[in-house]
């Protein structure tokens, strides 16, 4: 028995051994993608990476959860306009994600596991939930390290809600995994303050509107990283892990509700 969650060091002899319908295959998904000028492009990559490595090492044993290696090009096509972006058109990623979801379901275990380090995926990948469950009978689940402004999820207040790209939770958490690829003296504020006045039409609002990275400011930034710590990087990062860990717990047991 191996003491590695990597499904890659199992055997083949190993992976039907070690695997049952319960066990979960998680799959990390990560982006290269420009970040503003003070993050590096590999910034979704490093957080989705980490996190899930840590959430694996953690919890895995006990929920029987299994990593796979992070995918690191995804639908970041709101950044197209960025040189050094690698992004899929949405058919691409559809059909890579369709390919996986067809390879996890010829093992024995039936749940598959999505942490979504990039934003511009959720949607994306909402609908391959359903069709993974339709198509292979897999119990399909998407979660996220950090659950975007624009999403649901909370901003910093110097934000107004609206931190949704290389703010100062994403600055935070790189300044604590890799504070020497983080250049703080290039950071600046970027908040598109006239959309805090409407009701509807704004991040997190009820009125979604589609968007491009530079359609706000020429950095290509959407929030005010002047304010991130490695302190509060390492605090959200405890808790992604924490969070990650009892959504596999309840994973590894869901079953509809029956």
């Amino acid at each position: 028995m191996t003491s590695s969650r990597l499904l890659g060091d199992l055997s083949a002899l190993q992976l039907s051994a070690e695997l049952s319908k319960d066990s979960i295959i998680v799959l990390p998904l990560g982006a290269i993608e420009q970040h503003g000028p003070h993050l590096p492009l590999n910034t979704d990559f490093v957080v989705a990476d980490a996190v899930s490595r840590a959430a694996v090492d953690k919890f895995g044993a006990e929920t029987n959860a299994w990593l796979l290696p992070t995918l690191p090009f995804t639908k970041s096509n709101e950044h197209a306009w960025a040189a050094g972006t690698m992004w899929l058109s949405a058919t691409t990623m559809m059909a890579v994600i369709d390919d996986i979801g067809r390879c996890v379901a010829s093992t024995p275990a039936k749940k598959l596991m999505f942490i979504n380090g990039h934003g511009g995926n959720s949607a994306l990948m909402a609908m391959m939930n359903r069709e993974l469950r339709l198509k292979y009978g897999l119990q399909t689940f998407l979660a996220h390290p950090h659950m975007p402004a624009d999403q649901g999820g909370t901003s910093a207040e110097s934000e107004l809600g609206m931190g949704v790209h290389g703010g100062v939770d994403e600055t935070s958490v790189m300044l604590h995994l890799r504070p020497d690829l983080v250049d703080m003296s290039l950071a600046v504020r970027r908040v598109p303050e006239g959309l805090a006045e409407n009701e509807q039409v704004k991040f997190g609002g009820r009125v979604a509107f589609g968007w491009l990275s530079n359609d706000f400011f020429p950095e290509g930034h959407i929030g005010d990283p002047t304010g991130a710590s490695a302190d509060l990087g390492s605090r959200m990062f405890a808790g992604a892990v924490e969070s990650l860990g009892g959504a596999m717990k309840e994973i590894s047991r869901f079953d509809f509700g029956r």
